[in-house]
C-alpha cells in the first residue's frame, strides 16, 4: 500500500496543476472535447494505407472505456478481427500472437509510430507493459508492410496511439479495483494554450495476479504471477504556422513482472525501466510538397532475480540486479510530393542504431545499424475515377546484409456500395541480436553472417456496405516465409548449437469474415471468424500455437438518451496444437470465453460521473493459454502444465470527467 500511495501521489503531481490549468480555461467545456488529429504525414499513413487497398482495422478509446479492459492486450484480443493473442499469464505478460495465421515475430509493434519489438529476442512480445487507459486509438495494418515501416512486419503492424492533443480544454480521473487484488488508477489532462498544446497522462496497475499453471511441483513456493507497472506519459505541440508543427512525446513505464515456474521457484521477477521518446518537425502546406522528419530513442532495461528452493534451503540463480536490456534510436523522413496532375510520390528514408546484452543468457553488447531508402508513386481520383493504386520499394541496409522489398496495392469501387482491395509484395524479417551475438557456452551460438528472412505475401478482399447500418468485408490471405533462420547442431565447432539460414518454407493461406452491424436504435455489432492454414513446408500438421479456426463478437448497448450502456463479448479459439516434450502433439483449444461489461453515468446526462463494472471470463471456462512440461521435484519423469487463462474476475471503476 505504501507503494502505491506513493505512485499515486505522483500522479497527482503531474496531473492536478494541468487539471486546474484545464479548469481555469473554460470549465463549461470540459466534457465534450474536440480531439486534435494533427495534419502529419506519419500519424495519417495507416489511414492512406487504407484508401490504397491495406485492411486496417481500428480500436477507439470509447471502445476500449466501454469494455473496461485492463491493458492494451486484452482490448486487442476481443475488438480486432483476424487477431489471435493468448496472454500466457494474464494481464500485463508475454502472449502467443498470431495475425492472420503469422507466427508471432511477424508483426510489428509501435507506440506513436516509434517501434517497440524486443530485438534481443524477436518472438519475446513488447506488450507486457501497455495498458488500456493511456489509449486514443489502436491502428491494426494487415498485410505485408514492411515498405515504411521495416523489418518484423511481415504480417502486419499494431500502432499504439496515445492521448491525442485537443484544443478543448478537460481530462478524466479513474480509480477502481477488482479480483486477485487488484487495484487501478489512471488519468489524463490535455488542452491548448495559443499555439501550444499539452497531454498528460498517468496510471497505476498493481495485482497478485493468480495461479499461473494448474500444476505445481511442491518445491514451487511463488505461485500468484502478479504485477506492478507505472506509466508515465507527456505530450508537447507546437504550431509555428498553421502548416509547420513541432510535437514531442515522452513516455516511461516503470514496472515490476513476475516471472514463474510450476516448480523450484522462490522468487523470480523482471524489473522494467523504460523510456520511448520522439520529436517530430511536420510541414504539411496544400503545395506541391511535403515532409516530416523524425528521431526517436526507445530505451528498455531490466533487471532480473531468481531465487530456487533446494533440499538444502534457497539458492541464488541470478542475482537481483542482472541485466538484460538494449538501446534502439534512430531517425527517419519521408517527402510527399505532388508534381503533375493525376500521381503521388513519397520518399523516404529510415535509419536505426541497436545495441542490446544479456547478462542471463549471455549476449554481446555490439551495435547493429540499418539504413533504408523508401520510394513509392500513387495515382489519384484525377487519373482514376473509381480507383487508387500504389506501387513502392524499400532498399534496405543492415548487418552484413541488403535487402530489397517491392509492395503493390490498389482499391477499386465496383458500385459505391462495394469494393475490392488488396496489397501484395515482400518483406523481411532481420536476425535479431541473440541470433547475431549469443555466446552462451550451454546455448546456440550467434552468427553475424545471418541474412535477413525473407517473405511474399497477398491480401485480396471484397467489401461494401448494406444500406445504412451493416458494412462487411471478405479477405483471402497469403504468405511463405523463406530464407529461415534456424539452430542447427551438425557443426563439431558449435556443439550446442549453431544459427544458420536453412532452405525451409513457412507457407500461411486462409480467410477472415467480418461484419459490423446497427441492429435498431440500441444495439450494434461486430463479428469475425478467421480460417488459417499455417505449416512448415512438407508437413500436413498446423504449426505449433497457431490456432486453424477462431471467431470473435462483441454486442454492444447504448440506448438513445440514457446514461447507461453495456457490452458482451464471445471469444471462440478452435483446435491449437503445442508438442509438448514428453507427451508429443496436443490440442489444448476449442473454448468459448465470454465477457461482460456495463456502464452508468450516476449524474445523467451530464457525464462527468461514471460508474463502470466488467466481469472476464463471465462463466469461468477453464482454458489453456499454451502448454509446457518439466521434470518431477524426485525422479526423472515428466509431468505435464497449463499455462491458465484468467479465470472469472469481476473488477470495478469510477471515472470522473471534467
Amino acid at each position: 500500500m505504501p507503494t502505491l500511495i506513493s505512485h499515486a501521489a505522483i500522479a497527482a503531481v503531474l496531473l492536478c496543476p494541468l487539471a486546474a490549468t484545464a479548469a481555469e480555461v473554460d470549465p463549461g467545456n470540459a466534457v465534450d472535447q474536440v480531439v486534435v488529429t494533427a495534419k502529419s504525414l506519419e500519424e495519417t499513413l495507416p489511414q492512406e494505407l487504407s484508401r490504397y487497398g491495406s485492411d486496417v482495422a481500428i480500436i477507439t478509446a470509447a471502445q476500449v472505456k466501454n469494455g473496461g479492459f485492463v491493458d492494451t492486450t486484452q482490448a486487442l484480443q476481443t475488438l480486432t478481427p483476424g487477431l489471435y493473442i493468448a496472454p500466457s499469464a494474464g494481464p500485463f505478460s508475454y502472449v502467443d500472437l498470431s495475425l492472420q495465421g503469422s507466427r508471432t515475430q511477424d508483426v510489428l509493434w509501435t507506440v506513436d509510430g516509434v517501434r517497440i519489438n524486443n530485438r534481443l529476442y524477436n518472438s519475446t512480445t513488447p506488450v507486457d507493459t501497455l495498458p488500456a487507459s493511456m489509449i486514443e486509438r489502436v491502428e491494426v495494418l494487415k498485410g505485408g508492410q514492411g515498405l515504411f515501416y521495416g523489418t518484423q512486419a511481415s504480417a502486419g503492424v499494431i500502432n499504439v496511439v496515445t492521448r491525442a492533443f485537443s484544443d478543448t480544454p478537460g481530462g478524466e480521473l479513474t480509480i477502481g479495483g477488482g479480483g486477485h487484488d487488484t487495484v487501478h488508477a489512471d488519468g489524463y489532462v490535455r488542452g491548448a494554450l495559443g499555439r501550444h498544446k499539452i497531454v498528460a497522462y498517468a496510471s497505476k496497475d498493481e495485482s497478485d495476479g493468480y495461479q499461473q499453471y494448474d500444476v505445481f511441483q511442491p518445491s514451487a513456493t511463488d505461485r500468484k504471477r502478479g504485477y506492478d507497472v507505472v506509466t508515465l506519459g507527456a505530450k508537447y505541440g507546437f504550431d509555428f504556422t498553421e502548416t509547420l508543427r513541432l510535437s514531442a512525446n515522452w513516455q516511461h513505464t516503470d514496472a515490476r513482472l513476475d516471472n514463474l515456474s510450476p516448480r523450484l521457484v522462490r522468487k523470480s521477477y523482471n524489473d522494467r525501466d523504460e523510456d520511448i521518446v520522439s520529436g517530430r518537425l511536420d510541414y504539411t502546406p496544400d503545395g506541391p510538397a511535403q515532409f516530416f522528419l523524425k528521431g526517436y530513442l526507445h530505451d528498455w532495461d531490466t533487471t532480473y532475480e531468481n531465487v530456487q528452493n533446494t533440499a538444502t534451503g534457497p539458492k541464488v540463480i541470478y542475482p537481483a540486479g542482472t541485466y538484460w536490456g538494449y538501446r534502439d534510436y534512430g531517425a527517419s523522413a519521408l517527402v510527399k510530393l505532388n508534381l503533375n496532375k493525376g500521381f503521388e510520390y513519397e520518399l523516404g528514408y529510415d535509419f536505426q542504431n541497436f545495441k542490446g546484452r544479456d547478462e542471463v543468457l549471455l549476449i554481446e553488447g555490439k551495435t547493429e545499424q540499418v539504413h533504408a531508402l523508401i520510394a513509392q508513386v500513387r495515382t489519384t481520383p484525377d487519373l482514376l475515377e473509381h480507383a487508387l493504386l500504389t506501387a513502392g520499394l524499400r532498399y534496405n541496409h543492415g548487418q552484413g546484409a541488403d535487402t530489397t522489398i517491392w509492395t503493390v496495392s490498389g482499391r477499386y469501387d465496383l458500385t459505391p456500395a462495394v469494393y475490392v482491395e488488396g496489397v501484395g509484395g515482400t518483406s523481411f524479417l532481420l536476425p535479431d541480436a541473440e541470433q547475431l551475438f549469443a555466446f552462451d557456452p550451454d546455448s546456440v551460438h550467434g552468427n553475424p553472417d545471418l541474412k535477413a528472412e525473407e517473405s511474399k505475401n497477398l491480401n485480396l478482399a471484397i467489401g461494401g456496405t448494406w444500406g445504412d447500418s451493416v458494412s462487411w468485408k471478405l479477405t483471402g490471405f497469403g504468405r511463405r516465409i523463406d530464407n529461415l533462420i534456424s539452430d542447427v547442431y551438425d557443426d563439431p565447432a558449435y556443439p550446442e548449437g549453431l544459427y544458420v539460414n536453412v532452405d525451409g518454407l513457412v507457407k500461411v493461406s486462409g480467410a477472415e469474415a467480418a461484419v459490423q452491424a446497427r441492429l435498431g436504435q440500441d444495439f450494434s455489432l461486430n463479428a469475425s471468424y478467421t480460417h488459417t492454414r499455417s505449416r512448415d513446408e512438407g508437413s500436413s500438421l498446423q504449426r505449433d500455437r497457431t490456432p486453424v479456426d477462431f471467431a470473435k463478437a462483441s454486442l454492444d448497448y447504448a440506448p438513445a438518451g440514457q446514461a447507461f450502456g453495456a457490452n458482451l463479448s464471445v471469444n471462440w479459439t478452435g483446435d491449437v496444437y503445442q508438442t509438448v516434450s514428453g507427451f508429443g502433439r496436443l490440442n489444448y483449444g476449442d473454448y468459448t470465453v465470454v465477457d461482460l461489461a456495463a456502464h452508468v453515468f450516476l449524474d445523467g446526462q451530464a457525464h462527468h460521473h461514471r460508474l463502470g463494472a466488467r466481469v472476464q471470463n463471465l462463466f469461468d471456462t477453464d482454458y489453456a493459454a499454451r502448454l509446457g512440461s518439466a521434470v518431477v521435484d524426485s525422479g526423472t519423469s515428466r509431468f505435464l502444465y497449463r499455462n491458465l487463462g484468467v479465470p472469472r474476475t469481476a473488477s470495478v471503476r469510477y471515472t470522473y470527467a471534467f
